[in-house]
């Protein structure tokens, strides 16, 4: 899918050419095993998601991805659909909440699983996301929260959007702006992490044994 550009006046946060390089070959290793491995368990989801409620198998909704000198991205970002069709139809882009009635019974599973974020590996194989890495946030959404948190469209200066990363596993998923204002501290410590090769590989395997706890006890949002 075409990429799509927005003015930015700010600049890119430097990252190392050799982490860039490692972490880009973490994510195809990662993306490509859990793929191999969960691989079983899409034709299960897949069906559980049509008997469960009428409406497509996946949702694709457009995010905002990795930021630069001049601009950000924009990508279709792929998921398991986990609510109602047309869940934002009369209300527009809004958050999910806790109780929130327009995730369906096989959804409220899988969103504390997370498996509804396994299609987000193939965003990691063509390079819009990565495995780890600031959430990406909705385009609908975005502009609210820049006019009311300085500094927040500098979470992904540099930094591909992740699957999970520091904030998700340490505080999970947004409700209100607080928490999308909470959440940016992790963000941008998880950028400083990447200026060396230790200090990025150190975060990103806590991060990912934090994420296979909240999968295995069923504590994903």
């Amino acid at each position: 899918m075409n990429t799509q550009t927005l003015s930015l006046t700010k600049f890119a946060h430097f990252i190392p050419l050799r982490v860039r390089i490692a972490k880009r070959a973490f994510d195809l290793v990662v993306a490509i095993s859990l793929l191999l491995v969960t691989l079983p368990l899409w034709p299960l989801l897949m069906i559980a998601i049509k008997v469960d409620s009428a409406g497509p198998i996946f949702f694709v909704q457009q995010r905002i991805g990795q930021a630069n000198a001049n601009a950000y991205s924009l990508f279709n970002m792929i998921k398991f659909r986990t609510m109602i069709q047309n869940a934002e139809a009369k209300t527009g882009p809004v958050w999910a909440s806790k109780n929130d009635p327009r995730i369906t019974k096989i959804g409220n599973f899988m969103r504390k699983t997370r498996l509804d974020e396994l299609p987000q590996l193939f965003n990691v194989l063509k390079g819009e996301m990565s495995m780890i890495g600031p959430r990406p946030e909705r385009s609908g959404i975005m502009g609210k929260l820049e006019q009311k948190i300085p500094l927040f469209n500098e979470r992904t200066y540099g930094v591909l959007p992740g699957i999970t990363g520091l904030a998700q596993v340490y505080q999970g998923y947004d409700e209100t702006i607080e928490d999308s204002r909470n959440k940016l501290g992790y963000d941008l410590s998880y950028s400083v992490s990447m200026a060396s090769l230790g200090g990025w590989l150190r975060m990103d395997l806590l991060i990912l044994w934090k994420t296979i706890s909240v999968v295995l006890l069923g504590r994903g949002q």
